[in-house]
């Protein structure tokens, strides 16, 4: 495959970015990485941009490498994708997706620029890699990275992709569909469909119906609505210290030992209010017998959703939020809007390769922000939340900046050079080359072996 490499970075090849891209390509030398230095070079592109439209429509598949700027990408990246409309550079049908490193702070609303601006152009779009600046640095982060482009290939070979929705949105009828007697389906895994769902001649039913057909694994049925609830979280806390609801209902037992220790959850519900109606959010609010323990995380998970879906900007943001928080690898969410047979089954397969390969892919701001509010309010209130600071002490959530003095050092001495224009103008490019040093080591390591 031959892949366009976008690097919207104004630093060009001294991009740490662009770093983790090098390195998939030493990893995957069957494919073909072009690199165009779009950032560093956009006031020549400005001028002549038929090179980069040569490479863009030769190429099999688009891949965006920029660092996250205010939000968004770099405002080179977004002049090169603006030349890229104005000079009609055909891309329809060709793959995108994207690289990004930063702290993680609003990644997610870059990405999804970079999405948006994908589908524009009627490009088949596939989630990209939101990495730390120094993911590439551990083990962790290079098998992140690996993951991520092993998905890629694996989407593009069996066609799983984000397209542009269709302008006018409408329901589409869901036919009923049985379930084979003689479809044989892998019993190793155990699969839950959770859903409130009492009609079953509804269009969710259907929809759930047919992700079962399609889907390889046994899944059983967990209906919320059955469950005797006896009432709403109180926000009591008393599960804060206990593990255990002050409702005597047995909820806890049974989150416990029927759904959490499932290999795969997926949701299903109806948009009621621009949420998932009253039953299901009394079923989120009682899962705070857990506290705020990411107990599934690594579990991946899915969404059945009848409703307006794409109208639910804050209910989309939710759904992956609650992924991202939780840790969970978020395989896709099928709607019955339109093509809903192509989504549920996209999903199934989606869904399938997470489980058989036990993918999972990095947080996001969502996530790791989260994460780092829920860290600071246990270790604040560790005296209460004990079963929390246990918990949090057991995965090393405790990850606290000022414990990390060697760094916070360094960062001094590299804002006194900074404070210096003499020092800065003898040193050139020292600074940016002192930078991807530990990043050229690896890459070394990965020819000599």
């Amino acid at each position: 495959m031959k892949i366009a490499v976008i690097n919207g970075s104004p630093k060009g090849k001294y991009s740490v970015t662009l770093q983790t891209t090098l390195y998939l390509e030493k990893k995957f030398p069957q494919h073909e990485f072009c690199v165009l230095h779009a950032g560093q070079k956009i006031k020549a592109l400005e001028k002549d941009f038929s090179q980069a439209k040569d490479l863009l429509e030769s190429s099999d598949a688009v891949l965006f490498s920029y660092p996250v700027y205010t939000f968004l990408a770099p405002a080179q990246l977004h002049r090169f994708i603006e030349l890229a409309k104005a000079n009609g550079v055909n891309l329809k049908g060709k793959y995108a997706t994207q690289i990004s490193t930063s702290k993680h702070f609003y990644d997610i609303t870059a990405h999804k620029y970079i999405e948006e601006n994908s589908l524009d152009m009627g490009m088949r779009y596939i989630r990209g890699l939101s990495a730390d600046m120094e993911d590439l640095l551990q083990e962790k982060g290079r098998e992140d990275a690996e993951k991520f482009f092993e998905r890629f290939l694996w989407s593009v070979k069996e066609e799983v992709y984000t397209s542009a929705p269709a302008k006018a949105l409408g329901y589409t009828q869901v036919p009923a569909t049985v379930i084979s007697e003689n479809n044989q389906k892998k019993t190793d895994k155990d699969i839950i469909i959770l859903t409130d769902e009492t009609n079953q001649a509804s269009n969710l039913s259907a929809m759930i119906e047919r992700f079962r057909n399609a889907f390889g694994y046994n899944t059983r049925i967990v209906n919320i609505s059955e469950f005797p609830l006896a009432g709403g979280c109180l926000g009591c806390f008393r599960c804060a210290v206990s593990e255990k609801c002050v409702y005597k209902d047995g909820f806890d037992t049974f989150l416990r030992e029927n759904i959490q220790k499932a290999d795969a959850i997926v949701y299903a519900f109806n948009i009621s209010d621009h949420s998932m109606g009253s039953r299901f959010k009394m079923y989120d609010d009682r899962n705070f017998c857990n506290g705020h323990r990411t107990v599934t995380v690594g579990m991946p998970v899915g969404y059945l959703v009848s409703g307006n879906y794409s109208q639910e900007n804050n209910l989309r943001s939710v759904i992956e939020a609650r992924s991202e928080t939780g840790g969970n690898f978020l395989c896709g969410v099928a709607t019955d809007e339109i093509d809903t047979d192509n989504e549920i089954d996209t999903l199934a397969k989606t869904l399938t390769f997470a489980l058989e390969t036990k993918h999972t892919a990095p947080q996001n701001f969502w996530g790791v922000g989260g994460m780092k509010i829920f860290r600071d309010l246990i270790y604040q209130m560790r005296g209460m939340m004990k079963a929390d600071h246990k918990f949090y002490k057991k995965q090393g959530i405790y990850d606290f900046p000022q414990k990390n003095k060697g760094k916070s050092m360094l960062m001094y001495a590299v804002g006194a050079l900074l404070s210096s224009e003499k020092i800065l103008s003898k040193m050139g490019n020292k600074m940016n080359e002192g930078m991807l040093m530990p990043y050229e080591q690896i890459l070394k390591k990965m020819d000599d072996n």
